[in-house]
């Protein structure tokens, strides 16, 4: 792999004091990255394990202004943006539809898709072009599971969101994907198997091994490898794909 590959680029990422943003900023910044982290209370920088110059800032994705702001800070501290990754996620709940909350399935949906879009329309104008605009969707954006409302329908509309900017951006040369994990091993993903085992009565960790044909879970880690891949000129030609990191629980 060559070294270097994000020297001197800007990468914006929020959702930046969860694992997978993390592991990214920690990755991206080895690789050369001025890292701006976004997430709804200011990640520590320190205690995420990023050593140098980092900005880290608190914005809410599901507000217009306070996406502006963290756009226009960013910019301001280190330039136009190289990177923008979409990251930032929320679950909800399992219920049957004839009881799934409405505030839980517009919450979901605001972080995700709203979120997603906000952070689009105000980082797309202050991108350079050539650059790459990542968003997390989910091995949930390409099948379905029953009572995972808020989540599963969030996640295939962002797929939707990044076909749509592919093709809009695509004369500027800034390529579009979204990135798809499995189950990782971290806080998030425990928390959906415990909702699991509450709602189903079976082990949701085991569960999820079960039906991944490589029999684990990932690790942000392996995550933030394939957004390297997206962010840096190794993907100089790939736009509007769905890029898989999910040990093949989507075949």
């Amino acid at each position: 792999m060559p070294a270097n590959m994000l020297q001197g680029r800007h990468c914006l990422i929020t959702g930046g004091g969860g694992s997978i943003g993390a592991a990214s900023a920690r990755l991206f910044q080895d690789e050369g990255a001025q890292v701006t982290l976004v997430d709804l209370v200011a990640p520590d920088a320190q205690a995420l394990g990023l050593d140098g110059e980092v900005l880290c800032l608190a914005g809410d994705v599901t507000d217009p202004a306070s996406t502006q702001g963290y756009i226009d800070a960013a910019v301001a501290r280190f330039g136009p943006i190289d990177v923008l990754f979409s990251n930032a996620g929320n679950f909800g709940t399992v219920a049957p539809i004839a009881d799934y909350p409405v505030e839980t399935f517009d919450a979901v949906l605001a972080v995700h898709v709203r979120g997603a879009f906000l952070c689009a329309q105000a980082g797309v104008p202050r991108m350079r072009d050539g650059g790459s605009l990542i968003i997390t969707s989910s091995v949930a954006g390409v099948t379905g599971d029953p009572g995972v409302y808020g989540y599963i329908t969030a996640k295939h509309a962002q797929v939707g969101l990044m076909r749509v900017l592919a093709k809009e951006l695509a004369p500027r040369g800034i390529r579009v994907n979204t990135l798809h994990p499995g189950p990782i091993s971290n806080g998030f993903q425990q928390a959906v198997e415990d909702g699991f085992t509450a709602a189903t009565g079976h082990d949701g960790t085991e569960f999820f091994n079960s039906i991944i044909p490589m029999g684990r879970h990932g690790t942000p880690e392996e995550v933030a490898r394939a957004a390297l891949y997206l962010a840096s000129d190794m993907s100089a030609f790939a736009t509007g794909t769905l890029h898989m990191v999910d040990g093949g629980m989507s075949i």
